[in-house]
């Protein structure tokens, strides 16, 4: 059964260079495609705001598709993350409908959804290459890569360069800066006598754990078959 929402998203993203992310935008969408308009609207209760958000998903899973399709496994770390960034931007097909949503989730009404969305692609990309923090890192190396995301496709945007060269020698620059303050900080935990002075604050810091990552069948309410 086809999915109603990719319908709309589909039959959307023609009109989004012209109309935005708009109710206009909507309507043209559910027209186009055919979709009943009381499922358009059961789908997507907010409109074309939920296809925008629908549309940054897409391009989450596409990104994960192809970093599975890649071979990592000779690259710095630092090159993985680097490949993961690089490649959600090279497989978006429409950077209109990307410039359009960036305007959206700026408005005040809607910057929730986008630092949720930018927030989500970053825990993918890191969950992808495997990362297994549990304490505080866990959320200061997805903060950090959010930055890092955020500030390139803001670049990206307005890169006429061949290829966006200009983009790809933007983030690898970005990254390195992320990579002198992880340096800096290891410097520190090295150092007995920092080491001392920070003793408090690494301590509070100890205390912070990543989301628990409970199996499916440890969640409050489910049903687990009893075992022979």
């Amino acid at each position: 059964m086809t999915d109603p929402k990719a319908q709309l998203l589909d039959a959307a993203l023609m009109h989004v260079p012209f109309d935005g992310w708009s109710p206009a935008t909507f309507k043209a969408a559910i027209a186009d495609s055919g979709v009943d308009p009381t499922v358009a609207q059961a789908v997507c209760p907010r409109g074309a705001v939920d296809l925008a958000v629908a549309f940054h998903q897409r391009g989450d899973h596409l990104m994960l598709e192809a970093l599975k399709a890649e071979n990592l496994g000779e690259m710095r770390f630092r090159d993985r993350i680097a490949r993961a960034v690089r490649l959600r931007l090279e497989l978006v097909t429409d950077k209109e409908a990307v410039r359009r949503g960036t305007t959206l989730f700026a408005l005040p009404p809607y910057a929730p959804d986008g630092a949720k969305l930018i927030w989500g692609t970053c825990d993918l990309i890191w969950n992808t290459l495997g990362d297994t923090s549990t304490d505080y890192n866990w959320y200061t190396k997805r903060a950090t890569l959010s930055g890092v995301y955020s500030a390139t496709v803001i670049f990206w945007l307005g890169d006429t360069s061949a290829g966006n060269e200009d983009t790809w020698a933007f983030l690898d620059r970005r990254i390195d800066n992320v990579m002198q303050i992880e340096k800096v900080k290891a410097q520190v935990q090295k150092s007995p006598t920092l080491s001392k002075l920070l003793a408090g604050p690494n301590w509070l810091l100890g205390q912070i754990k990543a989301p628990s990552r409970f199996p499916k069948e440890q969640f409050p309410g489910s049903w687990t078959t009893p075992r022979d």
